[in-house]
């Protein structure tokens, strides 16, 4: 027996050599064991109740289809009721697909501007930037133009302008190619992960797209951003900058969001805090709104591909009211 012992020790350290160095080869490896570890509470943790869990504070279904009959979802493409403060799935519409998301891309826009940059930064508008269609979404800006970040995140929110998108873009990152990898790997880290994007406006590209359930993630994230709540909860801003000869220039801008133009009404009970409006060819027309019901609770609902503007707030109003509600 002893011998058997013997050799099995010697059989399972030769076992272990060979995993380690193999052949007579180190094997390195980047990958911290002990560091990766430590910072999932896994080693040295004081409790246990200190290991997070990644879906313990999302709101997560399993189905991506149900309570359609109850409104008229016939007029969007996909919808999304989430409750931030219960963690529930309220509704869903089509909350997996890939649909395109237009200029509700800029809440991840904003997201990482405020991640990487400085509000106090100045940014000079490029070329590039100020060369929009004329039937683009534009904040008016003219190439030279001299902005801090903070004045073109208004500009990018409120007025959904992608000239301001292609200009904080090149302010952080120095070009939209390289932003838009920073966007990528911001959507992958909050789990969106059948998300591409390709611009930070979401004027339309084929390979530029995202879920409902995937924007829930990100809009979910910015919102912890107090700044980001400040600027989408704005109604009209005014701005001044310096163009290219040095003069002094101001605009107003007023946010495309119905609600907070007054245009629109939120059922009894709700307080619309903000959120992003969207409309390409492809996409139909888009919103994203952050809400809060009449207990007070965060509400996140989304309105992807419906077939006018009307229909949009019409949707969006039924499905806060039928779902969002405290039952």
């Amino acid at each position: 027996m002893k011998c058997i012992n013997k050799f099995i020790s010697i059989a399972l350290i030769a076992i272990l050599t060979m995993s380690f160095w193999g052949c007579g080869k180190k094997t390195e490896t980047t990958y911290q064991l002990e560091a990766t570890s430590a910072a999932y509470g896994l080693v040295n943790a004081p409790q246990e109740d200190l290991i997070r869990f990644f879906g313990d504070d999302k709101c997560i279904t399993a189905e991506d289809n149900f309570g359609l009959n109850q409104v008229d979802s016939q007029v969007a493409g996909g919808g999304g009721v989430f409750n931030l403060s219960t963690k529930e799935v309220c509704y869903a519409q089509n909350i997996y697909d890939k649909m395109y998301p237009a200029s509700t891309t800029k809440i991840l826009t904003a997201l990482v501007a405020l991640e990487y940059g400085d509000l106090n930064q100045m940014i000079t508008v490029s070329e590039y930037a100020a060369d929009q269609d004329s039937d683009s979404s534009v904040a008016n800006l003219k190439a030279g133009d001299v902005m801090s970040l903070q004045d073109l995140l208004y500009g990018l929110m409120l007025r959904s302008g992608n000239d301001a998108a292609i200009a904080i873009a090149e302010g952080i990152s120095g070009s939209v190619e390289e932003f838009a990898k920073l966007m990528n790997q911001k959507a992958a880290s909050l789990g969106a992960t059948h998300s591409h994007f390709v611009t930070p406006h979401g004027l339309h590209e084929d390979d530029h797209y995202t879920t409902i359930y995937d924007m829930y993630l990100i809009t979910s994230e910015a919102i912890k951003n107090e700044t980001f709540v400040n600027i989408i909860s704005t109604a009209t801003y005014d701005t001044s900058y310096s163009t290219v000869n040095g003069e002094a220039k101001t605009q107003t801008w007023n946010n495309t969001n119905h609600y907070l133009l007054g245009t629109s009404k939120a059922p009894e009970g709700f307080t619309v805090v903000g959120g992003k409006t969207g409309t390409t060819y492809e996409a139909g027309y888009c919103l994203v709104l952050y809400s809060k019901n009449s207990a007070g609770q965060d509400i996140i609902s989304i309105v992807y591909n419906a077939d006018c503007a009307l229909n949009l707030y019409y949707l969006m109003n039924e499905l806060l009211y039928t779902f969002a509600e405290p039952k």
